[in-house]
């Protein structure tokens, strides 16, 4: 009989692989919309109404997911109560960041429905966010582990950090590739490789297990980031829940249109007329897209994903063989997969 890893290598489809990974561990994720139903009651109603609608807006919980199959890869219990706990807490922080980052993005959409903020207004959202934080380390608090909450306190100051730096470079055409990288990496690679990280202490396992997985979660998340970026800039509609396009709009210049720039510099005008506008006007978003692809910059983005993607594998090598090493194993299958 073929494990995991052959199975899912012989399909070859990131759909399927998405759809194997996640049923692995359905039952737990279960464990975590319940679990995420008590966190987020309140005897404020309006809370207790505003964590339904948060919780019932979709979603594939990749960051509980990472916890739980860190935890058993690492030789834990991943349906034990502690474990459903803390992976409902990185949901919690991830969730908050998203209702704040709409916030100060204008949003008006999240996973294909109405954001927190454009239904029920910037100071709901503002206060709906910082609940969701402080519910989170209240959690978190019951666990009396100071290296969790270490990581925890960390990734969260990390995240506001990335939001900082990335406020501070909105509007500019002369970001680095280094630069990117630093808000990249605090605003989305740090949490995931929290999630991993935490799964691995949860399972009691030791040094090398740990740093493995912290560096497996980092090296995914940042695939997963360069992905998401890529899809922004060459999406014909909404595949990533919310407006394709949306970051050159709000003043982002991410890694597809830095290369685009280092290979076309005669772009830098047009790419600041499109964020001075806050609209395709000038330059249709279709020859944009033509641009980033024609000029190689696609290309040597997926290639950056691709190596974060190797790096992932060889950050858990290590670790004993099971069906949850091979589903971490393979999950950059569907990271990179995600159609262009």
């Amino acid at each position: 009989m073929a494990n995991f890893s052959q199975t899912i290598g012989a399909l070859a489809d990131p759909r399927i692989v998405a759809q194997r990974v996640f049923n692995l561990v359905a039952d737990e994720l279960a464990l975590v919309e319940t679990e995420f139903g008590r966190q987020a009651r309140s005897n404020v109603q309006v809370i207790s109404y505003l964590g339904d609608y948060l919780r019932t807006s979709g979603g594939k919980r990749v960051r509980p997911a990472l916890t739980i199959l860190a935890n058993y890869a690492a030789g834990g219990e991943g349906r034990s109560e502690r474990v459903i706990r803390l992976a409902t807490v990185m949901e919690f922080l991830h969730t908050a960041t998203l209702v704040h980052d709409d916030i100060i993005d204008n949003a008006e959409t999240r996973r294909n429905r109405a954001s927190i903020n454009a239904r029920f207004g910037n100071q709901t959202a503002v206060l709906l966010g910082d609940w969701l934080y402080m519910n989170a380390f209240a959690t978190s608090l019951e666990e009396r582990s100071w290296p969790i909450l270490d990581i925890l306190t960390k990734v969260t100051r990390q995240m506001t950090e990335g939001e900082l730096m990335q406020l501070t470079l909105l509007g500019q055409t002369d970001i680095t590739e280094t630069q990117y990288f630093a808000v990249l990496q605090c605003k989305t690679a740090y949490l995931f490789s929290a999630c991993c990280e935490i799964g691995a202490i949860l399972a009691g396992a030791d040094e090398a297990a740990r740093v493995g997985l912290r560096e497996y979660g980092l090296q995914l998340g940042t695939a997963f980031q360069l992905v998401d970026d890529l899809l922004d800039c060459t999406v014909q509609d909404d595949a990533l829940g919310k407006a394709a396009g949306a970051d050159l709009l709000e003043g982002k210049l991410t890694l597809p249109l830095i290369y685009l720039l280092k290979s076309d510099d005669s772009w830098r005008e047009r790419l600041q007329t499109i964020m001075w506008d806050g609209a395709y006007k000038s330059v249709p978003r279709a020859t944009l897209m033509d641009a980033v692809k024609n000029t190689g910059a696609q290309s040597r983005v997926k290639e950056k994903a691709a190596g974060c993607a190797d790096r992932a594998r060889e950050a858990i090598a290590g670790l004993p063989d099971s069906l949850y090493k091979d589903a971490l194993t393979e999950l950059p299958a569907y990271v990179l997969g995600r159609e262009y």
